[in-house]
């Protein structure tokens, strides 16, 4: 058969099948034995050093390459694969998802837009997502790179919506309002940045005090709302969170939607890893208020194990979404019939021309596990939280720092220097490669923070963590005395 002298494709096409398949059991052995391997391990000097080399304009073969891959890669990537990490909300991705990227990689679409089945796909899993969260068919959604972007298209779109469509022209200072956003204390950072990247500056972004459940004040929101409306700002912009990124706590979505709707203010949620708890039948009720939303920002990788990136934006009103972005030009001329079909195109809906096809791992992770397992999934992760909780509360060298109301779990070791003690603890843990946790701070106090995420994780990772942490912690206190 006849092909380019210039093509990338291999020459022995049996030759690449045999190694492809190679390094396809070697990824399904990584998987199969994860428990073999520790959770984390440093990287030494030399294997860093490595990745140091100037470009190379030489050929090399296939298999030496993938060498390279499981003798410096492999054993030294983060591990959120592991079913003892517990560092950050990190998702564990699952085999399914790992195929179902194979088959993208290998159609190599770009769901920009025309008639294609890529996109059916993605409309596909708009649509369960509508379901999900019980919004109007005429609700918009959009695959993007994570909830940070998806937080940031969610302030856009309520840019569009308060100012109009001229917005995109004219710029935010055009009618001379100064808008205001309003968001927890304790939300994610990139609520922050979204205000930034769209032009309004951080500093128009009010941060509310939290209550004793670390849930956003609803009666110190009320009051900067109106002390702001008093001084002639306009508010525009509400960001609730639904498991926030310290502790898990959920906003009062139900009470924050009312407020919403009384000052014609967008109601956006971060539902980053809490929102698909609507998948699960007993964390469901907590999200009460969700479907009320405007708009909602959350990743099918973390909760919905999807292997990365996959984050997603579920829009209400889909026609102010694609007023949002939509650009006309001749090269995106849309026809009825060919391959310019079939629009609106994502492209119409988001930022980007080129995306990939994160649609396929979250379709599959779906179709082949159900919506009902997944759930079961998110439950469990949160019994777990409770299992690590109890195990807490019955040692009494550790000590619980906040509410448990999800999956994360923010506790210590008592010691007099205890912020020194838990920051040595950590990195002791992280470096066994037994558990992983992260570490943040709770009332000024340095917190160990287990985030139980992974769909792999069992009471012996959770039993196996509390062990770990009770022998180190009295090497660190040691330590730290001497």
């Amino acid at each position: 058969m006849e092909t380019s002298e210039d093509t990338l494709d291999p020459s022995d096409w049996n030759a690449f099948r045999l190694q492809g398949h190679r390094m396809l059991d070697d990824m399904v052995d990584y998987l199969e034995h994860l428990r073999n391997q520790p959770v984390w391990q440093p990287m030494p000097q030399e294997v860093r050093h490595s990745f140091q080399q100037p470009l190379d304009d030489g050929q090399h073969d296939l298999g030496k390459a993938h060498a390279t891959f499981m003798k410096d890669v492999l054993p030294y990537a983060l591990g959120n694969v592991h079913p003892g990490f517990m560092g950050w909300v990190h998702g564990g991705g699952t085999p399914v998802g790992m195929l179902a990227e194979m088959l993208a990689a290998g159609l190599n679409a770009n769901l920009g837009g025309r008639d294609q089945a890529p996109i059916e796909i993605e409309r596909q899993v708009v649509q369960w997502v509508r379901e999900l969260f019980h919004f109007p068919k005429t609700a918009n959604g959009l695959f993007v790179t994570g909830t940070s972007m998806a937080n940031l298209l969610g302030v856009l779109i309520a840019r569009t919506a308060r100012l109009g469509a001229d917005v995109r022209h004219k710029g935010i200072t055009a009618d001379n309002q100064q808008l205001i956003a309003y968001t927890s204390a304790s939300a994610h950072l990139s609520i922050t940045q979204a205000m930034d990247i769209a032009g309004f500056g951080s500093d128009a972004l009010r941060k509310i005090p939290i209550d004793e459940l670390h849930q956003m004040d609803i009666a110190a929101l009320e009051l900067a709302i109106a002390e702001d409306k008093k001084a002639g700002l306009t508010p525009f912009f509400i960001a609730g969170t639904a498991g926030s990124v310290d502790v898990g706590a959920i906003d009062n979505l139900r009470a924050i939607a009312e407020l919403c709707q009384r000052e014609n203010i967008w109601f956006h949620i971060d539902g980053a890893y809490g929102a698909l708890g609507m998948l699960a039948p007993d964390i469901a009720p907590r999200l009460q208020g969700i479907e009320r939303a405007d708009s909602i920002a959350f990743d099918f990788h973390k909760w919905g194990q999807v292997p990365y990136d996959a984050g997603f934006i579920l829009v209400r009103d889909g026609k102010l979404h694609h007023s949002a972005f939509a650009s006309p030009a001749a090269y995106l001329k849309r026809e009825s019939r060919g391959m310019a079909a079939g629009s609106p195109w994502p492209c119409d809906f988001g930022p980007d021309l080129s995306r990939g096809f994160r649609a396929l791992k979250a379709w599959f992770t779906i179709k082949v596990y159900g919506a009902e397992k997944l759930g079961q999934v998110i439950s469990n992760t949160c019994a777990l939280a409770q299992h690590l909780k109890r195990r807490i509360e019955a040692e009494p060298q550790l000590e619980l720092l906040a509410p448990v109301a999800l999956n994360i779990v923010c506790f210590r070791y008592r010691s007099t220097d205890a912020n020194r003690v838990n920051a040595d603890l950590v990195v002791a843990l992280q470096e066994s490669g037994i558990a992983a946790p992260s570490t943040t701070t709770i009332n000024g106090q340095l917190a160990i923070r287990a985030a139980i995420v992974n769909h792999r994780t069992t009471t012996s990772d959770i039993d196996a963590l509390i062990d770990a942490t009770l022998a180190l912690g009295r090497c660190a206190a040691r330590c730290a005395c001497s």
